[in-house]
């Protein structure tokens, strides 16, 4: 009976971790095996809210993370789906060492508006047209 238990203890033990619980191995990249197209994002999506439209999907700095880009009701934010595409994450996502918000960074990138494509045809320019600095200020009259 000793030695059928210690058979299997030293068998458990000589298995290697890493393959059972399915993980990669260090510097592997996931996105060769894990994809997740824009349409599949928005099926997956479609479950919670039908207005939200798919922008972009990418792997995030987070390993085992997509970071889908999302627009619903003309605002645009980002979210994040897990490899298997059983679980969504919304929210910040903060590097600890260096405190910095990923998540804020990423929108500001996505929200960049181009003051170039904005028409002034119709705007009350105060000061000289010709300055090399502009503001550019909006109001609502209502």
């Amino acid at each position: 009976m000793n030695r059928i238990f210690s058979f299997f203890v030293i068998t458990i033990l000589l298995l290697p971790a890493s393959h059972s619980f399915g993980l990669a191995t260090k510097g592997q990249d996931c996105s060769k095996c894990h994809i997740l197209k824009k349409d599949e994002a928005t099926a997956l999506l479609k479950n919670l809210d039908q207005n939200i439209i798919v922008l972009d999907v990418r792997i995030s700095p987070v390993k085992y993370l997509w970071e889908v880009s999302i627009k619903s009701n003309d605002k645009k934010a980002l979210v994040y789906i897990d490899l298997p595409k059983k679980h969504l994450f919304s929210g910040s996502l903060i590097e600890i060492k260096t405190r910095k918000n990923l998540t804020q960074e990423r929108l500001s990138e996505i929200n960049k508006v181009n003051v170039s494509q904005i028409p002034l045809k119709d705007a009350l320019v105060m000061g000289d047209k010709n300055a090399s600095h502009k503001v550019i200020v909006f109001d609502d009259p209502e």
